[in-house]
């Protein structure tokens, strides 16, 4: 049977009704890995021993783990050589839930070193390509995650989205990313980039996907303090509603304006009428703060991922270096300097130099004035429409190297992402359609639009998308050239 081409939902389904079974399923994803690995290369450890059928028969199905979230006994390294053979004693909350609810992990996904970067191009084990062009980045740092879901290898897969790291990917790689609110899943367990923004999020096929996934993984935790008291459980009736009439629908002037290309433009300006005729009212507005979001964003995450990796010393977890040293401080110099790739690197230093006594209040402190400013604004907007709709990325995935050596140039990429990040709303990442590649008119690469809700309201940000997902013909175009046995 050819399971790649089940949703998650499909695969439950054929495993209640006795059409296939559990082990069958995972023993086919195990093939579809060791046929393509080393074409795609996501991969940092197969858990070929991952199946273990219940007494409780549940589903059992795979799915890929971002190499972020720890798993007991399982090799999680961050993709760094600083923790290469880190293996952790418990698991995540979220992973905890997952095998509570008959989910198996079936192995590690690759990622940008401590999921900081832009590309999928700074991870210290390996890179990953785009399925849907190999001589292509599959996007930020949860691009592993996307690129081994829209290959066909695994049903679904968990990441994490810091400023921008679900939804992108997904959206460069033809599959769902879903980005809950702050607070609604868990960080206990998941390796901190930036404790502030965090969120563990998911990959999947389908919007439905999504849906399932979440109401399994969100509610209170009592061991993650920034976790909303109580559970969002899903109203099945979101999945019957049949049009997008009474929804209005916002469109910020502001992501449409110069950086955007234009045959990208040409796929969002479609994908708004396809929500037009679903009888969703469009309305134009303005989020004036957007222009600052990428500079505040760039002040607050490179602080807070400065206290995180403190911890990285050689002493209490990562690498010891065996460099012959006088001083405690040279012991951490050697440590770090040996395994901290150049974005940490970078990031780090940009981030000590912003939280210093005498720039404090000149960049950290005003960085957090804008997010305030930026989170009243999306308030302001939100009174006035139920979920707003823009593009997720300027552009297409862009070729592998074009764009690593210039890190100013990369971070402009995240200009559509990034405000709803610092404002801790959800998200997620819908199949809008296909562009024309600016360097070659015969290549068609993935487009999609990006919808937000506010705060606490993940359900009706599922229903939207799901509406939209159903009545475009892109849900049927999911397995890229090349991957299709």
């Amino acid at each position: 049977m050819d399971f790649k081409k089940y949703s998650l939902e499909e695969l439950i389904q054929k495993v209640k009704s006795g059409e296939t079974n559990s082990r069958e399923v995972f023993d086919y994803f195990l093939w579809r890995i060791e046929k393509y690995e080393d074409k795609i290369q996501a991969f940092n450890f197969v858990n070929t021993d991952g199946f273990h059928q219940s007494e409780a028969e549940l589903f059992w199905l795979p799915l890929w783990i971002k190499d972020i979230f720890c798993e007991a006994w399982i090799p999680t390294t961050w993709a760094s050589k600083m923790l290469e053979n880190f293996i952790p004693p418990y698991d995540a909350t979220v992973i905890k839930k997952l095998k509570q609810a008959g989910m198996s992990s079936i192995g590690k996904l690759n990622m940008d070193e401590f999921a900081m970067g832009s590309s999928t191009e700074n991870s210290a084990l390996k890179n990953t390509v785009n399925p849907w062009g190999t001589n292509r980045i599959p996007g930020w740092s949860s691009g592993w995650s996307s690129a081994a879901v829209a290959a066909g290898l695994v049903p679904a897969a968990l990441g994490t989205d810091t400023g921008w790291s679900l939804r992108q990917p997904a959206s460069m790689c033809w599959v769902v990313g879903f980005r809950p609110g702050y607070g609604r899943n868990s960080r206990y367990g998941v390796m901190p980039m930036a404790s502030s923004f965090d969120c563990p999020g998911t990959i999947t096929k389908t919007v439905k996907d999504a849906g399932l996934l979440y109401d399994i993984m969100n509610g209170e935790d009592p061991l993650e303090n920034t976790t909303i008291p109580g559970k969002d459980t899903i109203d099945k009736k979101i999945w019957y509603t049949k049009d997008l009439k009474g929804k209005r629908i916002w469109i910020p002037k502001e992501y449409f304006e110069e950086g955007l290309d234009a045959w990208v433009r040409v796929v969002i300006e479609k994908a708004i009428d396809d929500m037009k005729s679903l009888w969703a009212e469009i309305v134009e507005v303005s989020l004036p703060m957007t222009k600052y979001a990428i500079a505040a964003y760039y002040i607050i995450v490179p602080a807070e991922v400065t206290t995180n990796l403190a911890r990285l010393d050689g002493i209490r977890y990562g690498h010891n270096s065996t460099e012959p040293r006088e001083s405690l401080d040279e012991l951490y110099l050697n440590n770090r300097w040996e395994w901290l790739w150049d974005e940490a690197t970078r990031r780090t230093i940009l981030w000590s130099y912003v939280l210093s006594a005498w720039f404090y209040d000149a960049y950290y402190k005003k960085a957090s004035e804008v997010r305030t400013l930026i989170i009243e604004d999306f308030n302001k907007a939100f009174k006035k429409v139920d979920v707003i709709v823009s593009p997720v990325s300027p552009n297409v995935a862009w070729k592998i190297g074009d764009k690593v050596s210039d890190p100013l140039k990369m971070y402009l990429e995240d200009a559509y992402t990034i405000p709803a990040s610092l404002a801790g709303l959800p998200g997620m990442s819908v199949p809008a359609g296909f562009s024309i590649s600016e360097d070659d008119e015969k290549e068609k690469l993935p487009v999609w639009i990006q919808i937000l809700a506010p705060r606490m309201h993940e359900q009706e940000l599922l229903e939207i998308a799901h509406i939209y997902e159903q009545n475009t013909p892109h849900k049927d175009e999911m397995t890229p050239p090349g991957f299709e046995d």
